[in-house]
């Protein structure tokens, strides 16, 4: 059997949104890397939007960690445990001892939320069984939206999206692997969620630009990655690293059509 762990975003934002389990949307991925009756811990696990199916449909007995008191009410009626706790104060692994360790340990869309997200990150890694894995989700700072907004000399905060005004944190492909390596964890599988600029919230940024910078931004095949989806393990577990440009298209992205400009996964397990 296995555990999961939820991280709490709540003092940031209370998300709660409909997951289609079987899509290939950030949620539905972290879903589908988690074990089939699994010992889960979920950071952040807000309304429960993830915590459901993992509960449901994979029969997973889950701790949650949330703060707000809104969504702890909820989770109760869904979770085998839940704690609320700061992930700001450095000591909250400490209240999860009894717990035992857990099979994942996921964090999805969290990490962005918080002032120190390397710190939370070693936590998250001491909660581990010998067998567990770290699934986290993060937004992608290098859209060729975000850099439009640059361009035009915007980096406005809004409700949602890459922007969200409750971000702290920002992070290129690079430093989500950067960030695994200061915690002593390597990548073994990663999937990559795209949206084009255009199908974007800062879509108003992209058409804004003239249609020289417009071609050069095309030129990036990493321009349309959204969001990061990761499964990481401790450095010493002998499993292949996977890094995240492997799983980067081959083409710039004015060639990318279709499906395979919605998502790439690559996994080495």
């Amino acid at each position: 059997m296995s555990a999961i762990l939820t991280a709490d975003l709540s003092k940031f934002a209370n998300y709660d949104y409909p997951v289609f389990q079987f899509g290939d949307s950030t949620a539905a991925t972290v879903i589908r890397y988690v074990t089939q009756g699994s010992r889960v811990l979920e950071i952040g696990a807000g309304s429960g939007a993830i915590s459901r199916h993992l509960v449901k449909s994979k029969k997973c007995k889950l701790t949650a960690v949330e703060i707000n008191p809104t969504s702890v009410k909820k989770l109760k009626k869904i979770c085998n445990s839940v704690h609320s706790l700061d992930l700001d104060d450095n000591a909250w692994p400490l209240h999860l001892a009894q717990e035992g360790k857990f099979d994942h340990v996921i964090a999805a869309d969290v990490l962005e939320h918080l002032y120190d997200p390397w710190t939370v990150l070693k936590g998250m890694k001491s909660l581990l069984s010998d067998r567990g894995s770290v699934i986290l989700s993060l937004p992608h700072a290098s859209h060729s939206g975000v850099l439009a907004a640059l361009y035009l000399g915007e980096f406005e905060f809004r409700e949602k999206g890459l922007l969200d005004k409750t971000h702290i944190r920002f992070f290129g492909y690079k430093n989500v692997e950067a960030l695994y390596a200061s915690a002593g964890l390597k990548i073994v599988r990663c999937h990559l969620v795209y949206a084009t600029p255009e199908e974007s919230e800062l879509a108003h940024a992209w058409k804004a630009l003239p249609e020289n910078v417009r071609q050069a931004l095309r030129q990036r095949p990493y321009g349309n990655v959204y969001q990061i989806v990761t499964e990481a393990v401790p450095t010493d577990r002998d499993l292949p690293t996977v890094s995240i440009e492997s799983c980067l298209p081959a083409v710039p992205a004015s060639q990318q059509r279709g499906k395979f400009m919605r998502w790439l996964t690559k996994s080495r397990r």
